[in-house]
């Protein structure tokens, strides 16, 4: 094997470059891998634009990521053999928190994430530790399951958390504010899940064509001063049983207050930028027309098994959510169409 390897290195916020770096070393207890591929997030793209509080430049990102094993630790704790191919979470949960002691890793206050306290998978080859193969989301796959499809596992994931919180389910109207690609898994998955109107909303045009592909019920520009009105006026005037926030945007989140319908739930999808994280939004509607408003972040083992299982089986294609497969070379390439809102998923072929 050769000793360097090509790998994207952020150096500072807007300042990264795919070059030559060692290729690590099988960590004890963890496991070398190969990567198949690995996909662009959009806390990918926040860590591009501004860096991370959890990320110490310069550093090896990327976080969504399938494998094939090339090396296995001898007291690693896995029964993983060279070959396999492997979607990797990239979570490591504490397993010491009260809310691991009570499985409900989706809440482990002290988790690490490969790509953040580890290099991560947008290079050649990538180091698992051994926190992430004793406490981390990390499952097979086998022959007929595309692995760049497989990268999307992970986001996936915590889509399922998320609606699983929201309770959507049949004959349900849901409203989902965000064309890109976290949105289109919302809106695959509350088909899966039996939702009866599904409709779109973004200010992008380009987003909103791109969202075409999956047959929302409506797409709406979510800039339209009477864009509340309409969707309630679509949904028979009650207004929706679920909104999905799937952006970082504070408007978006006083819009989804605002349209929900009487008794229904608000999913904050996106976190804000701390100086906008105080929206403004009316809680008198959330008071006085009984709203649940409930924030997600990562997931649990179980959420990424079920992903993967979705994925593999067809029940959610993720074939159209990615746009654009790429080698890892043509990085700023596909870093650029990403950060300017012209494609969905990104997804690199080292």
């Amino acid at each position: 094997m050769s000793q360097m390897m090509r790998a994207v290195v952020v150096r500072a916020p807007m300042d990264f470059a795919v070059q030559d770096v060692p290729v690590p070393a099988c960590p004890p207890g963890g496991m070398l891998v190969r990567v198949l591929a690995c996909g662009l997030c959009g806390s990918d793209l926040r860590t591009l634009r501004s860096g991370h509080h959890r990320v110490r430049l310069p550093y090896v990102i990327g976080h969504e990521t399938s494998a094939e094993v090339v090396e296995v630790a001898p007291d690693a704790a896995t029964a993983s053999r060279p070959g396999e191919r492997l979607s990797i979470g990239p979570l490591a949960y504490c397993g010491r928190c009260r809310f691991c002691a009570d499985g409900r890793f989706e809440l482990c206050e002290e988790y690490r994430e490969i790509g953040q306290a580890w290099p991560g998978g947008l290079a050649q080859y990538m180091a698992v530790p051994a926190e992430a193969v004793r406490l981390g989301t990390i499952r097979r796959f086998g022959p007929d399951l595309d692995p760049a499809v497989a990268t999307l596992a992970e986001p996936l994931s915590s889509c399922i958390l998320a609606q699983e919180k929201g309770a959507i389910g049949l004959g349900d109207n849901v409203a989902i504010l965000g064309g890109g690609p976290v949105g289109c898994m919302h809106l695959l998955l509350a088909r899966t899940r039996g939702a009866n109107l599904v409709l779109m909303a973004d200010v992008s045009p380009q987003r909103l064509a791109l969202c075409r592909n999956f047959a929302p019920d409506h797409l709406l520009d979510a800039s339209d001063p009477e864009f509340v009105s309409k969707v309630r006026s679509l949904t028979g005037g009650r207004g929706p049983d679920c909104v999905i926030v799937a952006n970082p945007s504070p408007q978006s989140q006083v819009q989804a207050v605002e349209m929900a319908g009487r008794g229904g739930r608000v999913l904050l999808f996106g976190g804000l930028p701390p100086e906008q994280a105080r929206p403004g939004i009316n809680t008198n509607r959330i008071h006085y027309n009984a709203l649940t408003v409930t924030g997600t972040t990562i997931f649990a083992p179980r959420h990424h098994r079920t992903a993967l299982d979705l994925l593999a089986g067809g029940r959610v294609d993720g074939r159209d959510l990615i746009t654009h497969r790429l080698p890892l070379d043509q990085f700023a390439y596909g870093a650029d169409l990403a950060l300017r809102g012209q494609a969905l998923k990104v997804v690199f072929v080292p």
